[in-house]
């Protein structure tokens, strides 16, 4: 289960302070394929990162009662000073998984050929989304988190991560953040919606769809 024990956030900006979230007393389950629906802009990834520990939020706590991964397709975690090679052996250390196993499923999935010796630093912003996404996937966990980016990519890149990740997530769950409605009706089963600063639960992905339909989609 995920826990969300009366977080907030918000920003200060030029113009005053902006609410992505306001106060949330939630628990999400890990073990389903949860779908959280919102306007571009509306802190979906924001909301993602604070349940991933990436970003803190404003008041309150997350509680993480499940193995999650990381945002798949995140390079941010990334040094890049290190190799990927460094990188990969640092990630497998921190999660007590196989280095040699973890090493050639991401370097498999990334093919970034002899730039996996080469600093990350040096890297195209494509050749690290795909080193961070199938580093991602090498590792088995219990709940998956998605920031929209199986949609993303080529149509290449789409079909061989989406190939991929349905094969690692068998049986696990998974919480993806979209603003495409196909998207999170195919791969999820319960939903939410992030509607001015309150996520809002459903469910059934249906009823929630049709939230997003009538409230929030252009």
């Amino acid at each position: 289960m995920i826990h969300l024990i009366g977080i907030s956030k918000h920003y200060n900006t030029d113009i005053g302070l902006k609410q992505v979230l306001r106060e949330t007393h939630l628990t999400i389950p890990t073990d389903k394929r949860v779908g959280v629906l919102g306007r571009n802009g509306a802190g979906k990834t924001t909301l993602l990162n604070m349940i991933a520990g990436v970003d803190r939020p404003s008041t309150g706590m997350v509680i993480r009662e499940a193995r999650m991964s990381w945002p798949l397709g995140y390079a941010g975690g990334f040094h890049g000073d290190l190799t990927a090679r460094e990188n990969i052996a640092f990630v497998a250390r921190l999660y007590g998984a196989d280095y040699d196993e973890i090493f050639e499923k991401a370097e498999e999935f990334a093919e970034i050929g002899a730039y996996v010796d080469m600093p990350v630093r040096t890297y195209s912003s494509g050749m690290k989304s795909r080193l961070a996404f199938g580093l991602s996937l090498a590792i088995d966990f219990e709940c998956y988190l998605i920031d929209e980016s199986i949609g993303a990519g080529d149509r290449f890149f789409r079909q061989k991560s989406r190939k991929v990740f349905l094969e690692q997530s068998k049986g696990a769950g998974m919480l993806l953040v979209s603003h495409n409605e196909s998207t999170v009706r195919e791969y999820c089963e319960i939903g939410m919606v992030l509607y001015e600063g309150f996520l809002v639960p459903f469910g059934d992905i249906d009823e929630a769809i049709d939230f997003y339909t009538r409230k929030c989609a252009p």
